[in-house]
């Protein structure tokens, strides 16, 4: 059985730095090494768990992407990166290697959409199992019968590996690729991408299930 695991790696550095952000560990030389302690246990975690035949790491780079070309405000509400954070990740990109797993990057795009790229390259290829080990909801969209998301519990809760029923249940879609539509129209606070005015999250779920998509919403205005 062929089992790829995509990871993406600023997620996990800031989920590890902010987990233990109340009493972070801080080394004799006074270097701030909660995100490197966090990513390092939370890696180790995942290879002793799911066993995954293949492995990859995806990063943004610090350049814009084609989004903040096609809208200049794309995340521009987002605060700064931590020093400690930044600081973390000549470390944490050492661990990655020291562990044989490769880190995989693309000028333009984010580690969302080369992980997407590999998910479905993978299936193509004939890869039994993908897991895109990601918080990001708009990973949704992609999952399939062979890809799937892989997100930390959160609180106590146990993590969760979120196949086709599961997103459709989560965003009350008929289909994942639905996920899109939903998004496009009551938009993405997180990321500072505006949805349609007057629509949110209820009334995109009755517009798509009406339509069953945005093309053809429109079609019937």
């Amino acid at each position: 059985m062929k089992k790829l695991m995509l990871v993406d790696g600023m997620a996990i550095v800031y989920r590890a730095y902010y987990a233990l952000n109340r009493n972070p560990r801080i080394n004799s030389k006074g270097l701030n090494t909660s995100a490197i302690l966090g990513f390092t246990t939370t890696f180790y975690d995942l290879l002793r768990q799911q066993h995954p035949t293949h492995m990859a790491v995806c990063f943004d780079l610090q350049k814009p992407t084609f989004r903040h070309e096609m809208y200049a405000e794309y995340k521009a509400h987002r605060d700064a990166m931590p020093e400690e954070i930044q600081s973390a990740l000549p470390f944490v990109r050492q661990i990655i290697a020291a562990f044989n797993v490769p880190i995989i990057t693309c000028e333009g795009y984010e580690a969302d959409d080369v992980i997407g790229t590999l998910a479905f390259k993978a299936e193509a290829a004939g890869f039994d199992e993908i897991l895109m080990v990601t918080p990001d909801k708009d990973f949704g969209q992609l999952v399939t019968p062979h890809i799937k998301m892989y997100r930390f519990g959160r609180m106590g809760t146990p993590d969760q590996i979120l196949g086709e029923a599961e997103i459709r249940e989560k965003f009350g879609v008929s289909r994942c690729t639905q996920v899109i539509d939903l998004l496009g129209l009551w938009g993405d606070a997180s990321d500072n991408i505006p949805g349609i005015p007057g629509v949110g999250e209820k009334t995109a779920k009755k517009l798509i299930d009406q339509f069953g998509s945005i093309e053809a919403m429109v079609e019937h205005a």
